[in-house]
C-alpha cells in the first residue's frame, strides 16, 4: 500500500501522528514464542521493521512500546532502536496507554496504537490511528483503521513507518541520506 492509496480521512490519521505505540509478540515479532530448557525467551525481529522505526524517529514521530510480557531481549530491542516509552508486563494496555498520553502531553488523537489481538483494542479505540496486521482475529481487524500487508515480523512495522513518513512529507528526505551515499559510490 503506498500513500496514495489511502482515502482522505485516514490520510489525515497518519499525518496527524506524533506518536506511535506498538505491541511487540505478533507486531514486532511473529507471534511465536520460542522457551528454551533454561525458561530464557527468543524472539526474532525483522531488520527492516528496526531501521523503520530508526528513521521515523529520525523524522520527529517519537516511539513507544506496550507490551503484556516481560523480556530482557524486548528492552534490549526497544534500546536499540530509540524507542523512548517502554512498557513491558502491562496486563491493562489502555491503563498504560493512558500513562504514556498523560506524560507525553499529547493527545490521544495524535498517537497510533499497532496491535494484533483482542487485548490491544482498548488502547486502539482510544488511539487517533488504530493499526492491525492481517493475521489478527477478525474482532481486531473490524476495529482497525488500517490493516497491514505485511505481516508481523516481516516488515509490518516498517509499512506503518514508511506510510507516516509519507504522509508527513519526512520519507524523502529520510532516503536522500542512502541515495547519495549510493550516488557517490557509483
Amino acid at each position: 500500500m503506498t500513500i496514495k492509496t489511502l482515502n482522505a480521512e485516514l490520510l489525515a490519521r497518519f499525518k496527524n501522528i506524533k506518536l506511535l505505540v506498538l505491541d511487540v509478540d505478533g507486531v514486532m515479532t511473529n507471534g511465536g514464542l520460542t522457551i528454551g530448557d533454561d525458561g530464557q525467551e527468543y524472539k526474532t525481529f525483522h531488520a527492516h521493521d528496526g531501521l523503520g522505526m530508526k528513521l521515523l524517529k529520525a523524522s520527529g514521530v517519537e516511539m513507544a512500546i506496550i507490551t503484556g510480557r516481560t523480556s530482557n531481549v524486548v528492552k534490549k530491542r526497544a534500546e536499540s532502536t530509540g524507542v523512548a516509552h517502554f512498557y513491558q508486563g502491562a496486563e491493562d494496555k489502555l491503563a498504560a496507554f493512558n500513562d504514556l498520553v498523560s506524560k507525553s502531553g499529547l493527545q490521544a488523537s495524535q498517537c497510533a496504537f499497532m496491535g494484533d489481538d483482542v487485548v490491544d483494542l482498548p488502547p486502539m479505540l482510544k488511539c487517533g490511528l488504530a493499526l492491525a496486521v492481517p493475521d489478527s482475529p477478525s474482532l481486531v481487524l473490524k476495529y482497525a483503521h488500517y490493516v497491514t500487508a505485511k505481516s508481523g515480523g516481516h516488515g509490518a512495522v516498517r509499512e506503518v513507518c514508511e506510510l507516516i513518513m509519507q504522509a508527513q512529507g519526512t520519507f524523502d528526505a529520510q532516503m536522500a541520506q542512502f541515495l547519495t551515499q549510493a550516488s557517490i559510490s557509483n
